[in-house]
């Protein structure tokens, strides 16, 4: 099918909409599998993205209850930013405008996952990501944390235009310096508006109490305080457990490996080679790009790969899965919205190119060289997904850290992490009776996820 690839973009883009959008609405079909378990963070996206249409004064999908059209607001500098560049530039003008052109006009993809208006041009994703800066994420009733930005470009991030614009350079600086204004909000005292009882939508509410029912048992919180004694919605993500609820998996062994992150299992690689077709639709490991090249890559060639990945609603820290010396540690710029272009439409994306965004993505990277010597040096590499892209790495180089100490955080949302393990490294997983997939559980942070067999050993 040949896509039209004539409309330019033009100093229109930095004039705010006067009247609404009209919108093309029809429902999911009714034989449309749902989206995964682990896309239900993305779903999250959509109830955002929904309630951001309304506030700009769009129809609800399967009603007319139109909320009164608020005004909308002069761009951010952020954003007008971000329109600029893409006006300027004539790659980005023609991949922006085909990114949108190149999504199907039949269903599902006149709607989003689940069922509420596709953003179609970029007027509307810049206008809807103007006003999502300074909002927090509320809660809704997929029990997850919404992810607005990403819900606008989730059918875009998987044509071939998207895949390009959102592997670009510039694009991705502009990004970063997206999200990190946002991050400004949510860590500031005016996010909180959204920790409150609301039945709906607040985080101590009625549904928020039903998705998370051992939340005061787990976390440390003060609810007779305001807000909880939270001081921003960031300081409520980045929670931390009580004392003794996740206990160190056997901390005198040093045979035992803990789990990272409170995270399920998503795949267990062997013999991963230093160089491969990441891109293809198996999405194999490249160790030398996920490891951004670093001199010490070859070393884990032909070995293992663990990875695991975090829902909206789980803890956020990460932990050290071994006793050992911190011997470098690194922040590696990458993508926000990048998917491998062999995952297509994905109805959560990233979920699917998970394997594919450890060689592209935003991530941090920190080596360890274990106590124990039949484990040696080995890497833990935390990379984030979409909004979820502020990684805080919180150890030093030369550090010494036990089993169990905290590496580090993700804020704002779910993500995604791995193990690297040398060839010479004899391990025995233990994934908690799991299959590794999108379909698998959570795994208790600091709970054994292997255990290394001395060389030998039957």
């Amino acid at each position: 099918m040949k896509m039209k690839t004539t409309w330019v973009l033009s100093g229109a883009l930095a004039i705010v909409l006067a009247t609404p959008t009209a919108w093309a609405k029809a429902p999911l079909p009714a034989d449309a599998a749902p989206p995964d378990q682990t896309g239900a963070w993305l779903s999250a996206d959509q109830d955002a993205l929904r309630d951001a249409h309304r506030r700009l004064g769009e129809p609800a999908a399967g009603g007319n209850d139109t909320l009164p059209l608020l005004p909308l607001l002069p761009l951010l500098p952020v954003i007008a930013e971000f329109q600029a560049l893409i006006e300027n530039d004539p790659e980005l003008t023609m991949l922006f405008t085909q990114m949108f052109e190149q999504i199907p006009r039949e269903p599902p993809y006149l709607t989003d996952p689940t069922g509420q208006p596709t953003v179609r041009d970029v007027r509307e994703m810049l206008q809807l990501m103007n006003r999502i800066l300074t909002q927090a994420p509320e809660f809704n009733k997929t029990g997850l944390v919404g992810f607005p930005l990403n819900a606008i470009v989730n059918w875009a991030m998987g044509t071939p235009a998207g895949a390009t614009a959102f592997l670009n350079p510039k694009v991705n600086h502009q990004l970063k310096k997206i999200l990190d204004q946002w991050a400004v909000f949510l860590r500031s005292p005016d996010s909180r508006a959204v920790l409150n009882d609301d039945p709906e939508t607040g985080w101590f509410g009625r549904d928020a109490r039903k998705a998370m029912p051992t939340f005061a048992e787990d976390f440390v919180s003060h609810p007779k305080l305001p807000y909880h004694g939270f001081a921003s919605w960031d300081d409520f993500f980045t929670r931390v457990f009580r004392e003794g609820r996740r206990p160190v998996a056997h901390p005198e062994d040093n045979r035992v490996i803990a789990n990272a992150c409170e995270s399920a299992p998503y795949r267990l690689a062997t013999k991963v080679q230093l160089r491969d077709r990441f891109w293809i639709k198996d999405q194999p490991y490249s160790l030398a790009l996920m490891l951004a090249g670093d001199p010490l890559a070859a070393q884990f060639a032909g070995g293992t790969v663990y990875q695991g990945f975090l829902s909206a609603l789980s803890y956020h820290r990460w932990h050290a899965p071994v006793s050992g010396r911190i011997i470098k540690t690194r922040v590696i710029d990458g993508s926000y919205y990048a998917a491998a272009q062999a995952a297509g439409f994905d109805p959560a994306s990233p979920n699917e190119s998970q394997g594919y965004i450890t060689q592209v993505a935003s991530r941090a990277l920190i080596f360890i060289q274990a106590d124990n010597p039949d484990i040696g040096l080995m890497a833990v590499m935390f990379v984030g997904m979409a909004e979820v892209s502020s990684n805080e790495i919180t150890v030093y180089e030369g550090q010494h850290v036990t089993k169990g100490d905290q590496l580090g955080m993700f804020h704002f949302g779910g993500s995604t992490h791995t193990l690297i393990f040398r060839p010479q490294v004899d391990l025995e997983f233990d994934l908690h009776g799991q299959t590794p997939g999108l379909h698998a559980n959570n795994i208790p942070v600091r709970a054994r996820i292997a255990t290394v067999r001395a060389p030998g050993a039957e």
